[in-house]
């Protein structure tokens, strides 16, 4: 059973993600929409990322495992991905700051 984290170590977690950046957009997950929730796992002491990529197929999801890996490094020692296909992702979820970056690269949101 997870928990809700506390405030100021979501705002770190979320922070710390914004270092991780789509491979192919070229915008970072959070403000992409592919965060879901961040909650916690006090039975195995690790951060749960719920999330989702732009498609099921992605052929990169290593790629950001990775960049997840090394941008919590120094803020939570185990952490896990519970990737989550329901409700899908869609333009929506993009924040207006990922708007503004994904029109600076040329796409029109």
């Amino acid at each position: 059973m997870s928990t809700v984290l506390a405030p100021a170590l979501f705002d770190e977690v979320e922070e710390a993600l914004k270092d991780v950046v789509d491979p192919e957009l070229g915008v970072n997950i959070v403000d992409l929409g592919l965060i879901y929730d961040l909650s916690w796992d006090p039975e195995n002491n690790a951060l749960i990322i719920s999330m989702t990529l732009t498609s099921a197929g992605c052929p990169l999801t290593d790629v950001i495992e990775e960049q997840i890996a090394q941008s919590l490094d120094d803020v939570v020692q185990a952490f896990r991905i519970n990737w989550v296909w329901m409700p899908p992702w869609g333009p929506e979820k993009i924040t207006d700051d990922g708007r503004d970056m994904m029109r600076a690269l040329g796409f029109s949101i």
